[in-house]
């Protein structure tokens, strides 16, 4: 039974891995894939709606289809989300997400819709059956400001922590090799270069942690980096704090 209550406006590190530790993204077309569908799922709609858009996509509609399509078009898009996703970081055998959950159950119903959806993806793709993640995800409760912060920063650099390199796709630094340092090699799949000003998106809801560092703009992001830097680096030597971050 989870443990886990999940309220509305309250905030959640959520996380999964692939089960036997297998990794789940095996190439940049997989975690594409997972990103559109951290955009994607996030609503109302049901497993038949999806599967009914997505036929119409693959037939000739006639005047009464496109119609109906139409319709289902205008409830999804007039959909309430069910999470704000924070933060996130994607790595070859796992994932970290921070979300505030802004509907009834809608952590759940988001994760479920996740879970099932990228791994009937991943089987169809590579030709595989059964359960590609460890059970059930992971969540926890952020329970203060403090805690929202410093996972964030968690979450951020996870791929550092885990000595994840940006331009080698999956691999590690290798052993005895000099290691980067976090504002080295940044690794795509991360909400990182978000909040550092790197990339334009619109996936992640920021302000509710650089609001924190200062008027939002290049001095926030500024004095944010400088904070993921320290806790960067200090999550990566002191590797046995993960056990009290991800419990």
């Amino acid at each position: 039974m989870r443990k886990t209550v999940f309220a509305n406006d309250e905030y959640y590190h959520v996380y999964n891995r692939g089960v036997d530790k297998r990794e789940v993204f095996l190439n940049e077309g997989d975690y594409v894939r997972f990103l559109t569908y951290l955009r994607e799922f996030n609503d109302n709609s049901t497993y038949e709606q999806r599967i009914f858009l997505k036929n119409q996509k693959n037939i000739k509609s006639s005047s009464k289809e496109l119609s109906s399509c139409i319709q289902e078009l205008s409830s999804l898009e007039e959909s309430q989300p069910s999470v704000e996703i924070i933060a996130y970081c994607l790595s070859p055998n796992h994932y970290h997400l921070i979300l505030k959950q802004l509907v009834e159950n809608g952590v759940k119903i988001f994760m479920h819709k996740l879970g099932t959806g990228y791994t009937n993806y991943f089987n169809k793709k590579y030709q595989r059956s059964g359960s590609l993640f460890q059970g059930p995800f992971k969540a926890i409760h952020i329970d203060s400001n403090e805690y929202l912060l410093l996972l964030s920063a968690y979450v951020n650099r996870n791929y550092f922590i885990h000595g994840y390199q940006g331009e080698d796709l999956g691999t590690k630094s290798p052993s005895g090799g000099s290691v980067p340092t976090p504002m080295q090699d940044e690794w795509k799949y991360c909400s990182a270069l978000e909040y550092l000003g790197k990339r334009n998106g619109t996936l992640c809801k920021k302000e509710i942690v650089l609001n924190q560092f200062g008027q939002l703009g290049s001095e926030s992001r500024a004095s944010y980096a400088e904070f993921l830097d320290v806790n960067a680096n200090y999550f990566r030597d002191k590797k046995e704090l993960q056990k009290y971050i991800l419990e």
